[in-house]
């Protein structure tokens, strides 16, 4: 059985070395990457903003049809 307590100092170095590998694959990964990914971030947002606003709007009343009768 796991003996530790939730949140001891082993357990935080563990993830302070993960968030520093993560931060050492991202600078890797290069200028590049990071801007296609902050990019397609940044299109996905703009599209959930116009669904949104699209759903949120009210359609307007369709024009009543006016029928003529011949003579």
């Amino acid at each position: 059985m796991n003996c530790r307590r939730h949140g001891s100092k082993p357990t935080i170095a563990l993830w302070m070395l993960v968030a520093a590998a993560d931060v050492a694959i991202v600078a890797s990964a290069g200028l590049l990457t990071l801007m296609l990914v902050l990019t397609l971030l940044a299109v996905t947002v703009a599209g959930g903003v116009y669904a949104a606003r699209s759903l949120g709007r009210r359609n307007p009343e369709p024009a009543k049809a006016v029928v003529r009768r011949r003579a």
